[in-house]
């Protein structure tokens, strides 16, 4: 290489390096409004109350509505008529079929779109053989003061609950909203892709009926503490623009069967083997989306000065940053199709070779992709081309990306930021499924956000065992419902 070049790229090197410190210097969060909301009216312990009954109806749906309990969804909507009956009086309640509950409330312009407030009824089951491992009984609702513990807790009789004491609270203070208010709650989100699902139901209703939403807030994760010492003390308030797809497939192969005391070299599951080998060896592609990016940006931003002559450089590192999350699952589901071999079956009998094996891929598909897509991937990866690919029923493909400058998402970030300055708002992507996704056909602007503070550890309980919700963010919520209702139900 010629030195005259050589020179001009060490030149070159020096220069962005010493800009480093200066762009990490002016790399800091945007600023925000410092003006305080007005506090709204709480009745916690009225909340604290509602809850802890609303939990002790176990409304678990089933897949095959027979087989639901339907009795326990009509105690619940007794218990909410009994618990708010400014609601009941107050709002009109439409008749969409047994299980979904829908209320609209009247605006004063019926020239405009409608917000929707959506939650569900229902929770998961407790899993077999785990209810002495819980702290209290998932269905007793239990309230020691610190906490308020069972099944629903979390997921989402908490929000549900929410968004009914927001709305009651209001009706007692005479608020009147300009649009439209919609209350959407499914029976059936837990039940995944039902083909009776609640949503669809009230969905199909909108549409029938000419009505466009202008927003739809469904539930999301939660506000997560980010506390690293001496890099980040802050809580992260992600605001879900988007979910993945779900997809199961089956993938089998065949073989000559016959008695396990002639067994050949390699059996159906033999063979079996390899292709599992093929798919845990050839994932997905990874991506960092501008979704993502933005997450990054945001987190960096807000990083302590010297971390920041790393963070503020995020573009640079894309590669780097994108092969390590590759290798820290949690991480790499939230930047591509993730796939897991979950289930395996085989001969019915110990001694019988079998005829045919087969496993299931639960495929969790990445915005932009779809079924097809991932369906192709398996077969080009699997090197056994007379392995069988089929996908189950009740798949779903990727929800589309809502906007970021809508100005319902502008709304949950102004709320969240000048509730606490403490709060980092930015978009993200949902790993599981929300009822959210079946709006699409009449609304644009759809979010999931849940506004209780809870750490990571207390957020996995969500689906499993001591799910409970600490006391102290509570009131935050009815706090943002509050707020919400009354900046999107005006012009």
């Amino acid at each position: 290489m010629d030195s005259k070049i050589k020179f001009s790229m060490l030149i070159a090197l020096s220069a962005a390096l010493a800009a480093v410190p200066v762009k990490a210097y002016f790399f800091k969060p945007e600023k925000i409004s410092s003006e305080k909301l007005p506090d709204e009216k709480v009745d916690l312990d009225r909340f604290r109350k509602n809850l802890s009954d609303a939990i002790k109806i176990p409304t678990i749906a089933s897949k095959e509505p027979e087989n639901t309990d339907w009795s326990n969804f009509e105690k619940f909507y007794e218990f909410l008529q009994e618990r708010y009956p400014l609601i009941h009086s107050k709002l009109q309640i439409i008749d969409v079929g047994k299980g979904p509950l829908l209320y609209k409330w009247q605006g004063s312009d019926p020239t405009l779109d409608p917000i929707a407030l959506l939650s569900h009824q229902d929770v998961v089951p407790i899993s077999e053989g785990t209810y002495e491992d819980w702290t209290y009984p998932p269905f007793e609702g239990v309230d020691d003061g610190e906490f308020i513990w069972g099944r629903g807790a979390l997921d989402m009789k908490n929000h549900l609950i929410a968004v009914m004491e927001s709305v009651e609270d209001l009706l007692e203070e005479g608020f009147q909203p300009i649009r439209d208010i919609y209350i959407c709650l499914g029976h059936n989100e837990e039940v995944m892709s039902s083909k009776d699902s609640g949503a669809i139901v009230m969905c199909k209703y909108f549409a029938e009926n000419g009505i466009h939403l202008d927003c739809v807030l469904d539930e999301g994760g939660a506000i997560l503490p980010v506390n690293v010492k001496g890099v980040i003390n802050k809580n992260l308030a992600g605001i879900g623009i988007a979910e993945k797809g779900y997809a199961d497939f089956e993938v089998s192969v065949t073989a000559k069967g016959g008695h396990s005391s002639q067994s050949p070299n390699h059996t159906a599951l033999g063979y079996l083997a390899d292709v599992i080998k093929d798919i845990e060896n050839n994932q997905f592609k990874a991506e960092l989306s501008p979704m993502m990016m933005k997450l990054f940006d945001k987190i960096g931003r807000n990083c302590s000065y010297p971390v920041r002559l790393v963070t503020c450089n995020i573009k640079l590192l894309k590669p780097l940053l994108t092969k390590v999350m590759t290798y820290i699952p949690p991480a790499a589901s939230l930047i591509r199709t993730t796939q897991g071999v979950t289930m395996a079956s085989g001969s019915p009998a110990p001694n019988v070779l079998p005829q045919k094996a087969s496993i299931n891929v639960n495929v969790r598909i990445y915005p932009g992709e779809t079924v097809e897509d991932a369906k192709n991937h398996l077969r080009k990866v699997i090197k056994n081309k007379k392995a069988e690919i089929t996908v189950k029923p009740g798949w779903k493909n990727p929800s589309k990306l809502s906007p970021t400058d809508s100005r319902c998402f502008k709304a949950i970030e102004d709320i969240c930021m000048r509730t606490d300055s403490n709060n980092i708002v930015a978009p993200y992507l949902v790993m599981g499924g929300t009822d959210a996704c079946h709006y699409e056909d009449v609304c644009e602007n759809i979010y999931r956000y849940s506004p209780f503070l809870v750490n990571t550890g207390l957020l996995l309980t969500t689906h499993g065992t001591n799910e409970r919700i600490p006391i102290s963010s509570m009131s935050d919520g009815i706090q943002f419902f509050k707020r919400y209702i009354r900046k999107l139900s005006d012009k």
